[in-house]
């Protein structure tokens, strides 16, 4: 049995949840997201809390036990995205390298002979405060999703740490040529 799966997720006060076949439609004050039930997994809601189990409860087979361990933390996180939101911030490492907003696109000026331009999905948005890029948004998966696409635009460089960085993310830097030639 999955030990994930089978915690009821809390519903908060001001979140509607609707079943309708497989897909679940959760609303809340900061926007809507729609998501598609694995076919093997169904949920009930009830008592303000929604339970996810396998349909076929004999079934024991561990690809079922781990798609309900993960609809049930989709759905959670879904919940939690439509309350508070979620955000990743990214940081700018090196001379020259900055961000900019024109409009709702990001424009980054990373050493290349032009700017890169990077446009946002529906429901994210981009904050620029000095060398820090603030992605934010209700989906998770598309936050990540933004974030890891902006950073492999410019990834940081092992040698000098250049490059485009998830805040609070250590590069390990590895020793020049000079450095590595002296010590034999």
């Amino acid at each position: 049995m999955s030990r994930i799966g089978r915690k009821p997720i809390l519903i908060p006060l001001g979140v509607e949840v609707k079943a309708e076949g497989d897909n679940v439609k959760i609303k809340g004050p900061k926007g809507e997201l729609v998501f598609k039930i694995n076919p093997e997994i169904k949920i009930e809601i009830k008592d303000n809390q929604i339970f996810v189990e396998p349909k076929n409860k004999e079934s024991r087979q561990k690809e079922i036990k781990s798609l309900w361990g993960l609809n049930r933390v989709l759905l959670d996180n879904m919940i939690k995205g439509v309350v508070s939101g979620y955000e990743k911030k990214l940081q700018l490492e090196g001379i020259g390298y900055r961000a900019s907003l024109e409009g709702e696109n990001l424009v980054m000026q990373l050493g290349f002979s032009h700017p890169v331009k990077i446009q946002p999905a529906p429901g994210i948005k981009f904050v620029v405060e000095k060398n820090i890029i603030t992605i934010s948004g209700i989906d998770k998966e598309l936050v990540g999703q933004t974030a890891a696409k902006i950073r492999a635009v410019k990834p940081p460089e092992p040698y000098k740490g250049k490059g485009i960085r998830y805040v609070g993310e250590i590069i390990r830097k590895k020793l020049g040529k000079k450095a590595v030639t002296a010590g034999s």
